[in-house]
């Protein structure tokens, strides 16, 4: 029977084999799906499967930068405790400084690492390591100078959460600077431009009723909205924000004044959206502990 492209990657998505053990697997069994798992169950290459479905909302992100581009990656894990594992965190740094070379997280999962595609090494580390991992995202921002900055470091380049900030002109360490402030204040987007107009629409809505409660007359409405929608602005993008640093200027005009221009950024932290299973702190040690 002929083995497909297809039938290979329906039994890696179910075992968590590499693509290459999928492949063998279905060529032993002449393309029969369930002898396969068989097949990579008895070769210890499946044991990924049990763990996949476990919940990975722990890990670490990890950030590099190199030739005006920065790269932000989210490596999850079940517990923090893998976290500090220095294999991990070895596994995460050539992760990440395998993403400067390709621009999103389907090609990095392919990308070589090692002699072999990032997926494939990610699937045997969950093997070794007795944890569902999970490679989650990627970010890029590109600039004629790009900052990176770490929160929460557990290593070099890389932490609970990662930022970066890329800006035209020479940067004389405000991006740094500015990256700090990402971090602290987590702004929805660059400007108002780049807002989701879905999200502006609902505080627009919210603002109105509020507006109207007060009974003032329609005039009077309008003007309090385009009021209040403006401090908004101001709250949730970065160029409108008051620098943290000097709140007596913005964002926009820290970077002015130090002759730059903000171009992107990106603030990723770990487990964000991911919704976890509450566990008792012993509960999740003994967990650990049994593998």
């Amino acid at each position: 029977m002929a083995i497909t492209a297809q039938m290979v990657k329906e039994l890696r998505e179910t075992t968590g084999a590499g693509m290459m053990d999928a492949k063998k697997a279905l060529t032993e069994t002449d393309g029969d799906m369930e002898a396969a798992v068989d097949w990579l169950r008895t070769k210890g290459l499946a044991k990924v499967a049990k763990k996949s479905g476990r919940v990975a909302a722990e890990g670490l992100v990890g950030v590099a930068v190199r030739d005006g581009k920065g790269v932000a990656v989210e490596v999850n894990s079940e517990t923090d405790f893998v976290a500090k594992n220095a294999d991990f965190q070895k596994l995460v740094s050539g992760i990440t400084e395998t993403a400067l070379n390709v621009a999103d997280t389907e090609a990095l999962k392919a990308a070589d690492l090692n002699g072999k595609p990032v997926a494939d090494v990610l699937n045997e580390a969950i093997a070794v390591i007795g944890e569902n991992m999970t490679l989650r995202r990627m970010a890029v921002v590109e600039g004629d100078s790009v900052a990176s900055y770490v929160h929460t470091s557990a290593a070099e380049g890389m932490g609970r959460i990662g930022v970066l900030v890329a800006v035209k002109g020479t940067d004389n360490g405000i991006a740094k600077q500015i990256a700090m402030h990402v971090a602290a204040t987590n702004p929805a987007s660059l400007s108002e431009a780049d807002l989701d107009p879905a999200l502006v629409e609902r505080e627009k809505n919210v603002l109105t009723e509020q507006a109207r409660e007060s009974g003032k007359p329609e005039a009077v409405i309008e003007k309090m909205i385009q009021g209040r929608m403006a401090k908004y602005f101001e709250e949730v993008t970065l160029l409108g924000q008051k620098f943290v640093l000097n709140p007596d200027v913005t964002v926009a005009q820290a970077a002015k004044d130090a002759g730059v221009e903000v171009v992107g950024f990106v603030r990723m932290a770990v487990g964000e959206g991911i919704e976890k299973e509450k566990e008792d702190f012993a509960a999740e040690v003994a967990k650990t502990l049994k593998g």
